[in-house]
């Protein structure tokens, strides 16, 4: 029989603070699992089996569940489907066999004694993950909530914007949200030198002379470490409109270089993953340096050659060649990976990459262009156009051919 599972959202002022309709389910479940201090806090019921959650969570969670008697309910903090179980448990048991109870999520909890309306702030979880998440969020004079793994996180997130030049942020420490203990600490980010609570969320006021960029913008070509091997700005424009990133999808970038690609793309929306397929170990090295630096630590590297280096790799929703498209066999590979619905981009810039690309494109179809940028610089006392490398681009969405 399949087990169905009810969660129930529990804020920090724990059973007392729970609506009659939630104690209900919580003393008419006959399994109860939860965190210690959540089943701690749940007076003791005659025949209730109490299960804390495994560790590591989510290897241990499905035999956990499968060995549950029924009726099965969860205790989770606040809002369960706020970087709560109430995710995990719907990712492995699908939305017909959870059910949520939500109580009021920390988020909502924090934007009400910031005075925050929820149209004006960001939200990232740094929940056992890295702190540098933060960056693709920080915009100068913008407003952030980051829900915090520990007490270490917020001095841990005040480093590093006073590395990136956001000293001068304000940082609201909220601690035990509604629960009788509930604390606030503030300062700035360069001068943070407090002890939080174990339980908190840290408000951010976003101040200072950091990176002239925000979340779904083109990074310049200087904010990543490149030694020439970049795809610029303007032609990386081109080809993320085609690649089209999207929640949860996977992407190549086969020949990344610096890895501009992947990290835009990962940039573009908290979900999205990216693979960057490089050869050289000093590139490769680059590409996880500038992952890490744009927020994005979680940007796989495989260091290898195409093709081979793709065998057995997760099959992507999109693919960018940056480099070694006349290798044989690395346009096939990626060809045969890609999902349907998926996209290619293919950049050329000898004319033995180009005579491949027009060749594809008479079998396949797609879109064939040539990009020409030209840039404005000092000619004389005057002003001209230099122009930069033309880049032929062949794009195609799977299916079209």
């Amino acid at each position: 029989m399949s087990v169905h599972v009810t969660v129930v959202g529990v804020g920090a002022d724990g059973w007392a603070g729970l609506p009659a309709s939630s104690r209900a389910i919580v003393e008419g479940a006959r399994t109860l699992l939860g965190g210690d201090r959540h089943l701690a806090g749940v007076p003791a019921i005659p025949g209730q089996i109490r299960r804390p959650w495994p560790s590591p969570l989510r290897d241990g969670l499905p035999d956990l569940v499968a060995a549950a008697e029924g009726p099965v309910v969860a205790l989770a903090s606040g809002d369960p489907l706020v970087s709560g179980i109430g995710t995990t448990l719907i990712d492995l048991l699908g939305t017909e066999r959870v059910v949520i109870v939500p109580a009021v999520s920390s988020v909502a909890l924090a934007r009400a004694r910031m005075g925050w309306p929820a149209e004006s702030v960001g939200v990232v979880s740094v929940v056992g993950r890295d702190v540098r998440l933060v960056v693709p969020a920080l915009s100068a004079h913008g407003r952030l909530l980051v829900l915090s793994s520990d007490e270490s996180t917020p001095a841990a997130v005040a480093t590093l914007l006073t590395d990136l030049g956001w000293g001068a942020s304000r940082l609201v420490v909220l601690g035990d949200l509604g629960g009788a203990d509930e604390t606030r600490i503030e300062g700035t980010a360069d001068a943070w030198h407090a002890t939080a609570p174990r339980l908190n969320v840290l408000a951010v006021e976003v101040r200072g002379a950091g990176p002239g960029w925000a979340v779904g913008g083109v990074l310049p070509d200087d904010a990543f470490d490149h030694a020439g091997q970049i795809t610029k700005r303007d032609v990386r424009a081109s080809a993320l409109a085609r690649l089209a990133p999207a929640p949860g999808q996977l992407l190549w970038d086969v020949g990344a270089g610096s890895g501009s690609i992947g990290v835009e793309w990962m940039r573009a929306w908290p979900s999205a993953r990216a693979i960057a397929i490089e050869s050289r170990p000093d590139r490769a090295t680059r590409v996880r340096r500038n992952a890490d630096a744009h927020g994005v630590p979680g940007l796989e590297v495989v260091e290898g050659d195409a093709p081979a280096a793709l065998s057995g790799l997760e099959r992507p929703d999109a693919v960018f060649v940056g480099g070694g498209a006349t290798v044989d066999g690395v346009l096939d590979a990626c060809w045969t990976a890609l999902l349907p619905g998926g996209r290619l981009v293919v950049h050329a810039v000898t004319a033995e990459t180009e005579a491949v690309l027009l060749d594809r494109y008479r079998r396949h179809g797609g879109d064939l262009v040539r990009l020409h940028v030209e840039r404005a610089e000092p000619l004389g006392t005057f002003t001209g156009w230099t122009p930069a490398r033309a880049v032929s681009q062949w794009s195609i969405v799977k299916g079209d051919s």
